[in-house]
């Protein structure tokens, strides 16, 4: 090791001891960057903090998707095909809606104080869901409401990553990004896991009252294991500059096809299976596509480490189509093995695209803002992480919508034609215009943002 490192390095444990100040927990002069810093008490305390937020970002998830499930068990109460797909689709809507104000709540209250907060939110759909099913004389408007609530889950997922983006370098954030969302992601399928065995043992109640007792640890374990960072601390005024920014919007469209195209596929999956394929029955494997899209979303930020966001999307974007005709395809010739397989292929991608799209930002703000300031100015690469964790919100928010507009699509489709062919041939469209805008923007010679 360099006299000049084992200097660094020497001067970042001494700044590990007095990292912690005053109470609740609050972490002063934070510098990732730096690498003595990083190699001193830095890794080990944003792991620690990586490790809690998963956790109760994996539960958000779970409470925010409890009605993929739940849906395929109300068909006796005489809803259509169509009014399922809107309590599907309602929870997605008011997540997507959260997302803004919980981006901005780490900055504003601390993420640690935060995660406690967001996480005991959940106990209220999960009990008004227990309620709901409990009654068999509960309105299609009270069902309407009640999965409007779930949207708090969705909420979780901005607020994580925001607060995730401070505590890892630049070269670092692909890979710490992509496993805590792919730490909550995996919270779809475990609801489509572990739920059709618990209402057959425990009946629908249940659907929503088994996740109390682990949001209420989850609580108590980031209260304990987490942190708030001084140096992530800024006014709301100074995030929404990010909303006057093309490259927020514009990634925001990008994500929309790949983590709108996660979470509505997710969530529509097992309705869209009983409505197609009714022979099949209860359908228990739902939770596959769920699961591999998000065991592989580490690995689209991990490639992007190395090759590039633009270069991974461009090539997640320009595939999807493929894997949608198949399952335009397999509804026409109704072959269910093609079908699922048309559906695990849109999950490898999808989950390979959110990945690589969330790499990006980083990348793009951090160029931004060495030039705005200089790329020897001491507040760029801080003022860098506070951009990209805004614009992490604001993209996550418009992203999420697009789970809306997939069950939205897939529940008008078969109200007016009687199958999803019509909407899965406009999302292959979709992803063809996602892919040709990615290399436009991003992956052409000549671009404005180098490194993305």
């Amino acid at each position: 090791m360099s006299q000049t490192h084992q200097t660094r390095a020497a001067q970042a444990q001494g700044a590990g001891r007095a990292l912690t100040s005053g109470k609740g927990r609050w972490i002063a002069n934070w510098e990732p960057e730096d690498p003595g810093f990083w190699d001193g008490p830095a890794r080990r305390i944003a792991r620690r903090n990586l490790i809690w937020s998963v956790a109760a970002e994996h539960l958000g998830f779970t409470v925010w998707t409890l009605w993929s499930v739940v849906t395929v068990h109300l068909s006796g109460r005489g809803f259509s095909a169509d009014q399922l797909f809107w309590l599907v689709a309602l929870p997605n809507l008011v997540g997507a809606v959260l997302r803004v104000p919980y981006t901005f709540a780490p900055a504003r209250f601390g993420g640690r104080n935060w995660t406690v907060v967001s996480a005991l939110l959940l106990t209220i759909p999960a009990v008004l869901l227990a309620v709901a099913v409990h009654n068999p004389h509960t309105p299609y408007w009270a069902f309407l409401l009640i999965a409007a609530t779930a949207g708090v889950g969705g909420g979780n997922f901005a607020s994580s990553m925001a607060n995730i983006t401070h505590f890892y370098p630049r070269a670092k954030q692909g890979g710490a990004l992509g496993i805590n969302a792919a730490g909550g992601n995996i919270g779809v399928s475990s609801v489509q896991l572990i739920l059709p065995w618990v209402i057959s043992a425990l009946g629908l109640a249940a659907a929503g009252l088994v996740w109390v007792p682990l949001v209420l640890a989850a609580a108590l374990a980031a209260w304990f294991g987490m942190d708030n960072l001084r140096d992530a601390r800024s006014s709301v005024p100074d995030q929404l500059r990010v909303a006057r920014n093309g490259q927020t919007w514009l990634v925001s469209l990008l994500y929309i096809g790949t983590f709108g195209s996660f979470i509505g596929y997710s969530t529509a999956l097992p309705l869209l299976i009983k409505v197609s394929f009714p022979e099949l029955g209860l359908v228990q494997y739902t939770f596959v596509g769920a699961l591999v899209g998000s065991l592989v979303r580490p690995l689209g930020g991990m490639a992007s480490d190395r090759w590039g966001g633009a270069r991974v999307t461009i090539w997640a974007f320009a595939t999807m189509p493929v894997g949608a005709a198949g399952v335009v395809y397999a509804l026409r010739e109704h072959n269910y093995p093609l079908f699922l397989a048309s559906f695990l292929l849109l999950f490898v991608l999808a989950g390979v695209g959110n990945g690589s799209t969330y790499r990006m930002v980083p990348a793009i703000f951090a160029a931004r803002a060495h030039r705005m300031l200089g790329a020897e100015h001491p507040d760029a690469a801080a003022q860098g992480r506070r951009d990209s964790a805004a614009a992490i919100g604001v993209i996550s928010a418009v992203g999420a919508l697009g789970g809306f507009f997939i069950n939205r699509g897939l529940g008008t489709s078969i109200a007016h034609t009687g199958n999803a062919d019509a909407a899965m041939t406009v999302f292959a469209v979709c992803y063809a215009l996602c892919a040709a805008l990615t290399w436009y923007c991003y992956g052409r010679k000549g671009r404005t943002y180098t490194d993305v």
